[in-house]
C-alpha cells in the first residue's frame, strides 16, 4: 500500500473512532455521576425553633379610635342613614378623617342596686320589685342582637348572668334572682361591670345603671378609683337614677305630726262605755299627735346629703361617657325613661378615625378631648367628652 493511502486510513480510522467512542464515554461519566449523588447523605431540613425560643414577637399599636356615637332624626329616632360625611369630628379642636360608620350590636351589662333601702325624708326608698320591672322593660325593648350581663350589689356584689343573646333567660332570673340587702357596694358593682366589658368589642360596650349611687361606708374600693376603671372601658353610660324619686313623699304614709281627736284606746273606762258607738267618747280631746324619732330623722337627712353628692357624680358619669342620666320622680316616669334608654342604645354607630396626632406619641395617661358635631340638617350626634390614650403594649 502506497505510504500516503497508510497514512490517510490512519487519520480517518481516529476520526471514526473519536466520533463513535465520544458518546460512550460522555454516558459513562454522567452515571458515575449520578451514582455518586445517590450515594451522599441526604440533608436534614432544619427544624422550626419553637415559639418559646424564639424572640420575642414585634406587638403593633393600633393606630385605630373606635368612638362610639348616637345618631337619632329630629324626632329622636335612630337615623339608619349616617355615613362619614354627616359627621364631624373633633380632637383637640383638630378635624379628623372618618374612615368607617358601622352599626353593630351592642354589649350591654345591667347593674341593678337592690341593697341599701333607706328613705329619705318624704318617706319613699328604692324598691327591688321597682327595680326589676324597669329592668324587665329595658330589656324587653332591646334589639334581639343584643348581648346581655346582668349584675346585681346589696351586700356584695353578684354576676347573676354572664353574656347572652337569650332574652327570656334574663327575664327570669330578673324575677327569680333579683334580692335585697342592706348595704349597697356600688363602687364594687362598678368594677364588676369594668371586668365583664373588657372582652367585648370596643364601641359596642354599655353600662346601665339602676340606683341611687350612694355606697356604704366600708367597701373594698373607693367610687372615684372605680369611676376611673369603668371610663377606661370606653362604654356608653346610661343611669336610670333614684335620688329624685326617693326625695318625693309617699302619699301612703303617715305624716309624723296629726292634728284632731286624741285617741282614748288607753283609758279602760272611756274605751269601755257601752253606751256610745265603737271610738265614740262623752269628751272627746282634741290636740297634735306627734310621731319622732330622732335617730331615724338623722339618718335620712344623712341619706338626703348623699344623694345629693350622689346625683352630681352620676350626671359627671353619664355625661363623661357619652350617655345620659334620667331622674324620674314616679314609678311609671322611671318605666318610660327605661324605654328611652332603650332606643339610645339602639340609635348607636361604631364611628372609626385615624387621629392626626399619633396615638403612639401620646405621654402616659393623656386625655384628648372629643367634640362631635352633625353636617346634616335634622341629624342629632351625642358622644363621650374624651378619652384617657390606652397604653402602648
Amino acid at each position: 500500500m502506497h505510504p500516503t493511502s497508510v497514512e490517510s486510513f490512519r487519520e480517518v480510522s481516529i476520526i471514526l473512532f473519536l466520533r463513535y467512542l465520544r458518546p460512550i464515554f460522555f454516558l459513562l461519566s454522567l452515571g458515575l455521576t449520578i451514582s455518586a449523588q445517590a450515594q451522599e447523605k441526604p440533608q436534614s431540613t432544619p427544624t422550626p425553633t419553637p415559639p418559646t425560643e424564639q424572640e420575642e414577637p414585634v406587638k403593633v399599636f393600633t393606630e385605630e379610635v373606635r368612638l362610639p356615637v348616637v345618631a337619632v332624626d329630629q324626632y329622636g329616632h335612630y337615623d339608619p342613614s349616617v355615613v362619614p360625611d354627616d359627621i364631624l369630628i373633633l380632637e383637640d379642636g383638630v378635624a379628623q378623617q372618618i374612615r368607617s360608620v358601622r352599626h353593630i350590636p351592642a354589649n350591654v351589662v345591667l347593674v341593678l342596686d337592690t341593697g341599701g333601702e333607706l328613705s329619705g325624708l318624704g318617706g319613699r326608698s328604692k324598691k327591688t320589685s321597682l327595680t326589676r320591672d324597669v329592668a324587665g322593660e329595658l330589656v324587653n325593648q332591646l334589639s334581639a342582637t343584643t348581648w346581655l350581663a346582668t349584675i346585681q350589689f346589696n351586700n356584695s356584689v353578684e354576676v347573676l348572668q354572664s353574656w347572652t343573646r337569650d332574652r327570656p333567660s334574663t327575664l327570669k332570673i330578673l324575677k327569680t334572682k333579683l334580692s335585697s340587702g342592706k348595704r349597697a357596694r356600688f363602687a364594687e358593682a362598678v368594677v364588676a361591670a369594668a371586668q365583664l366589658l373588657k372582652d367585648r368589642p370596643e364601641g359596642s360596650r354599655h353600662v346601665v345603671l339602676i340606683t341611687d349611687g350612694v355606697d356604704t361606708p366600708g367597701g373594698k374600693i373607693d367610687r372615684a378609683q372605680a369611676i376611673k376603671q369603668l371610663a377606661a372601658t370606653r362604654a356608653t353610660v346610661h343611669i336610670i337614677s333614684y335620688t329624685e324619686f326617693v326625695r318625693q313623699k309617699d302619699e301612703k304614709k303617715p305624716p309624723d305630726i296629726e292634728i284632731g281627736q286624741i285617741s282614748r284606746a288607753h283609758d279602760p273606762i272611756s274605751s269601755n262605755d257601752p253606751t256610745l258607738a265603737p271610738g265614740q267618747t262623752r269628751s272627746p280631746a282634741f290636740g297634735v299627735s306627734v310621731r319622732f324619732d330622732p335617730a331615724m330623722r338623722r339618718q335620712r337627712k344623712a341619706y338626703e346629703a348623699d344623694l345629693k353628692k350622689s346625683q352630681q357624680v352620676l350626671s359627671g358619669l353619664a355625661e363623661e361617657m357619652g350617655g345620659q342620666i334620667f331622674l324620674p320622680k314616679t314609678s311609671e316616669e322611671m318605666m318610660q325613661q327605661a324605654r328611652e334608654a332603650a332606643r339610645e342604645i339602639g340609635s348607636e354607630y361604631v364611628v372609626t378615625y385615624r387621629p392626626k396626632r399619633p396615638l403612639a406619641s401620646a405621654e402616659k395617661g393623656e386625655y384628648r378631648r372629643i367634640e362631635v358635631a352633625s353636617r346634616r340638617v335634622g341629624l342629632s350626634l351625642r358622644s363621650r367628652r374624651g378619652y384617657v390614650v390606652p397604653a402602648q403594649p
